[in-house]
This record gives C-alpha cells, structure tokens and sequence, in this order.
C-alpha cells in the first residue's frame, strides 16, 4: 500500500517516519521526552495536514448541524469553535471533531485523518435540507504551533493583529503570517496554550521553515506524533479509536459536556445519550497507576480486587517527563473509589495497580 504523504513531507529532514493511519508520518525528529519537554516549557511544530476539512454551507446548514451534531451549534458565532460528536443512533462514536464557524450559513468541520472518507460519506449519508458538502482535506495544510512561548513566536511573524485578541478557541481569518495568508485558531491537543495555523497546502513548506526559523531563539522544537500522543494522553484529551469508537459513547468516554440532551433539535443517539447522562454510565474511563513494574498499554484486560475482569485499557505510556506508569482504562466502574487496587493483565501475569485522577496535566495558571 501506498502511503499518503502531507505537503511538508519534504521538510521532514532526517525525522523517523511511521504509518499512521495509511499517511507517512514523523513519529520524532529529536526524541520523544525532548519534544514533550519542549511544548510543556517553550514550544513545539507540528505538521497536522493529515487532519480532514470538510466545508458545510447553504441556508439549512445550521439545523443540518444541529441533527448531524452532538453539541449546541445554535450558541455558535462567526470566528468562534466548538468541540463537537457525531454518533450512531446506538450512541456509539462515529468521530470527535472541531466545528469553526466561518459566517451565517458557512461552516468548517475539521475530522480525524483516519475517518475523512467514512464521516465524509457519513455526512452526506444524514443530508437533509438545503446544504452544500465538500471535502477539502487535499487543498488544506494545518500545523501547529504549541507551549507556553507559542504567542510569542507567531507575533514575530504577524504584523498586522496582536495574538491576544484571538482568545481561546476563537480564530481569525485572512492573517498574513510570514507573508502567507493563513486562518489562525487558538486552539490545540496538547494541554498547553497554542495555535493551529491553517494555510494552502502550496504555503505550507514555507510557512514551516519561517515558524522554525522564528522559533529557534525561543526554544522552539520540530514535533512528531510521539510527542502529540504522550502531551494530548497526559492531558486527558481522547483519541479515536481508543478513547472513543463506534462502541464507545461520549458519556463513557467523560465528554458530556459537549452533549447537549436538552437542545430541541434530535440528533444520532440522543435518547441513549440522555439517559446515561441522567442515570450515569454502566461504565466510564478512569485513571490508572502501575504500583508494580509494568506499562499498561492499550487492549490489556482490568482486574479488580475479587478476580473479576471490569474492562481495559484504552491508552497508557510512560510520561516522559514525570516517569509515571500510568494509563486510562474504560471499566465498569460500580464502586470504583480513588486508591483502589486494580490489577492489569500484562502478558498473562496480572499486575498491581491503583486508581487514579484525570488528567495527568494541568496547564499551570499563568
């Protein structure tokens, strides 16, 4: 199989590259803790234009989201985003995603590389009404520019606005950066303050090298994507197909908050959705700690203390920074108290564990 390549392929450098998802990918271009360290305490880039676009426009696009999505859409304004679900009717996941409202009947809907096809045949599959989709991934580059220092770099290179009026999970349109013109979001999957820079995909090698450039006196690092999973994992941040699934709902998976039950409008899954937000999930995600050596990694079975088998784990590493052993576990959760002892499966010997909260991280307040 051929492997898809972004438009920054070339600007790789001598970075490790991986299959992910069927696109050709740098999984790190120093090492994993030293990108981590960098986007926790200065700055990190990554190239993201394996990311889907998918444009929603025309007079119904508004009640074609509010049916299509799991949040309120209506509370939306223009220059303004929202973490958004589509579901099945079984409540289940068919992909996490940002909505971007461009203008009055103009949306932007930004989806996991992985489900471009599947949640573009999707939408289209739940049309109703007067509305225009096109999916625009090919057109579209995205990096990211993440850490504390972030703001700092990207001012050097935009003239015309001050950064600080693009507050958290707003956007600006039409920003020249580095002479590009680019729809700057301040938004992110890393737990850390940052942007996403949106530009043509013709754009994107230059306005990587500029960032780069600009970034060094700050400290800035080229990012892969063993960095992106370790930041987003330590900030509790889901990841499809492990976090969340076709089998996994958004309440399961703690992301209640951007499921609006009482909104008039029905949408995929509502009724299944409403009623474990009012009566609670039968099972839900949960930190987990590694007392003993070992690192609970994603599909290891869960144990409690009475040798009964309570779920698994959906991801777990070893952050890099702190050395924790640590993973988040959909289990059956009935009783779970913070402390417990729960015990991981790991090659067939069961190994001693504890519960924990979530996140793992909390950016510092400034």
């Amino acid at each position: 199989m051929t492997l898809k390549r972004t438009p920054l392929f070339e600007s790789y450098g001598g970075a490790k590259t991986i299959d992910f998802g069927g696109w050709e990918l740098p999984v790190q271009f120093s090492s994993i803790k030293e990108e981590h360290e960098a986007v926790r305490t200065k700055a990190g880039l990554f190239d993201v234009s394996h990311m889907g676009e998918i444009t929603v426009k025309g007079p119904d696009s508004l009640s074609f989201l509010q049916k299509l999505l799991t949040n309120d859409i209506s509370k939306l304004q223009p220059n303004g985003a929202q973490y958004n679900l589509m579901c099945y009717e079984n409540g289940g996941t068919v992909d996490d995603l940002l909505v971007y409202m461009i203008a009055e009947n103009d949306y932007l809907l930004v989806v996991n590389a992985s489900n471009i096809e599947k949640d573009f045949d999707w939408i289209n599959s739940q049309k109703t009404g007067n509305v225009e989709i096109e999916n625009i991934s090919n057109q579209i580059a995205q990096l990211a520019l993440q850490g504390p220092k972030s703001q700092d770099i990207l001012q050097t290179l935009v003239k015309d606005i001050d950064l600080t009026e693009i507050k958290f999970f707003k956007f600006k349109k039409d920003v020249l950066v580095a002479g590009v013109s680019a729809f700057v979001s301040r938004t992110g999957y890393t737990g850390e303050d940052g942007f996403e820079i949106y530009c043509n995909a013709d754009d994107a090698a230059h306005l990587w090298s500029q960032i780069l450039e600009a970034g060094k006196p700050f400290g800035l690092l080229p990012c892969g994507l063993g960095a992106r999973d370790t930041l987003r994992f330590e900030a509790n941040l889901p990841l499809y197909g492990q976090e969340l699934t076709k089998d996994i709902t958004p309440i399961e998976a703690g992301l209640g908050f951007a499921v609006k039950v009482q909104k008039e409008m029905d949408f995929n899954g509502k009724e299944v959705l409403k009623k474990q937000k009012e009566e609670g999930p039968v099972r839900k995600l949960a930190g987990i700690e590694m007392i003993e050596r070992g690192i609970p990694r994603h599909g290891y079975p869960v144990w409690n203390g009475h040798d009964e088998m309570i779920g698994e784990v959906t991801t777990g590493t070893q952050l890099p920074t702190s050395k924790r052993n640590v993973g988040v576990a959909l289990v059956n959760f009935e009783n779970l108290q913070l402390d417990e002892e729960l015990f991981i499966e790991i090659r067939g010997k069961k190994v001693k564990a504890k519960v924990v909260p979530l996140p793992f991280y909390k950016r510092p307040k400034n």
